[in-house]
């Protein structure tokens, strides 16, 4: 086994997307998302009063209560904590080479960060445009999902490259998908 193997690194990288210094920090990033996502919850469910807004006066309530926020039956903000709170689940789970021995999760964390920060960008672009407004902590969340998008995506595009040499080794892809042992000793 080289060195590499030893650490985790893919083939062809000169790092490993798994370690837990890349993978903490978007962890850390998704709790304090999924706090500030969980207060404007507790605003647009009724169980705080108000809502702290240091900048757009009364941006932030008009956002929190508008059409948008209510076209699902849950609260978008709920939805958003929701959401956080998945992944960071998703980001702690597995070890330091789980982009090889567990593609499944780093799959599901991948695609819970990328459409998530997706959704953000949409929803803090509604803000001026259908409401003329803005509310603080709301873009504050969307920045956070915007910056985890990166490291989350270095990830699992390592395990997608690892699924295409488990297709080209001509293993079963769902073997590897799923990390079974045989796959992962006949797949580099």
């Amino acid at each position: 086994m080289t060195k590499e193997q030893e650490q985790g690194i893919p083939p062809g990288w000169t790092y490993n997307p798994a370690t837990w210094g890349q993978r903490l920090p978007i962890v850390g990033l998704a709790i304090v998302g999924m706090i500030a996502a969980g207060y404007l919850g507790l605003f647009q469910l009724k169980l705080v009063p108000e809502v702290w807004e240091p900048f757009f006066g009364n941006g932030s309530r008009k956002i929190l209560t508008s059409s948008t926020s209510k076209i699902l039956p849950i609260p978008d903000a709920v939805l958003g904590a929701i959401g956080y709170l998945t992944d960071a689940v998703a980001g702690a789970v597995g070890g330091t080479k789980r982009w090889r021995t567990m593609p499944w999760i780093v799959v599901i964390f991948g695609l819970l960060v990328g459409p998530l920060g997706m959704i953000s960008i949409l929803l803090v672009v509604l803000q001026p445009v259908l409401y003329d407004a803005w509310c603080t902590i709301c873009l504050f969340t969307a920045f956070i999902s915007v910056i985890m998008i990166g490291p989350a995506m270095d990830e699992m595009l390592a395990s997608m490259q690892f699924l295409k040499r488990a297709k080209d080794a001509k293993v079963s892809l769902w073997k590897a998908f799923w990390g079974y042992k045989e796959v992962l000793d006949r797949v580099n």
